[in-house]
């Protein structure tokens, strides 16, 4: 099903980033690309740092290379990137390399400028509004930090990354719900991924589908949205 929705009861929002509020190309041909090109040089000069030694440990961990070299942890993370592996370690080394970038000028953050109207819309009328994504929440608090319309990150009242759960996982949403002291009915989670909204719906979440750039996954009951302004609280 496709076109406007309404919804009644919502409490609280809480929504993905790639392909929901931001360009799947935009993390694609940018993030990624500069990560790469940037982390064997940010890794070797700051190897020695207590939060990037943690995080090389737990590549080593998770591997279960427990003598990689520092040149063998880089190799295995520039596959993870490849791969766009959900790896916590790998995720908060690219929040770490992607701040010289914004803080240089170099990355601005990309939003839907639907996307940036609506949030302000629900922000103002006081319904807390939440990230969920893959990436970091330092990640994320970057890219709604130096994002094209500037600061955004005051509309948003907290930030869940993996260390909550997988997002493909039911038991991630009731961890979600839990901290937000409310109950997933009166949740609403909005992402343009299927199996995303099939563990929110399973926690008992609405949900709703973003279908960026002519890109849908659409199955089942779910309603699904091309734009932030077809929705409305």
């Amino acid at each position: 099903m496709r076109g406007g929705v309404e919804f009644e009861n919502i409490k609280a929002i809480v929504t993905d980033i790639e392909g929901t509020t931001s360009s799947i190309s935009f993390v694609v041909n940018v993030l990624f690309p500069f990560a790469s090109k940037h982390l064997a040089g940010f890794v070797r000069e700051h190897q020695a740092d207590s939060a990037v030694a943690q995080l090389l440990d737990e590549v080593r961990n998770e591997t279960k290379q427990l003598a990689a070299s520092v040149d063998d942890v880089i190799a295995i993370l520039l596959q993870w990137i490849d791969a766009d592996k959900k790896a916590t370690a790998l995720k908060s080394l690219q929040g770490m390399i992607w701040k010289q970038g914004y803080e240089s000028g170099e990355l601005k953050g990309h939003i839907y400028q639907d996307a940036i109207a609506s949030l302000r819309q629900w922000h103002e009328k006081s319904l807390p509004l939440y990230i969920y994504s893959s990436g970091s929440v330092a990640a994320q608090k970057l890219l709604f930090g130096y994002s094209v319309a500037g600061d955004l990150n005051g509309m948003f009242s907290g930030n869940f990354d993996t260390n909550i759960g997988g997002k493909k996982e039911p038991s991630s949403y009731e961890a979600i719900a839990a901290e937000l002291s409310l109950p997933p009915a009166e949740i609403l989670f909005l992402s343009d991924v299927l199996e995303e909204l099939n563990a929110a719906d399973e926690a008992g979440f609405q949900v709703v589908g973003l279908a960026r750039d002519g890109i849908i996954e659409e199955t089942g009951s779910y309603l699904w949205v091309s734009s932030f302004d077809q929705i409305t609280i």
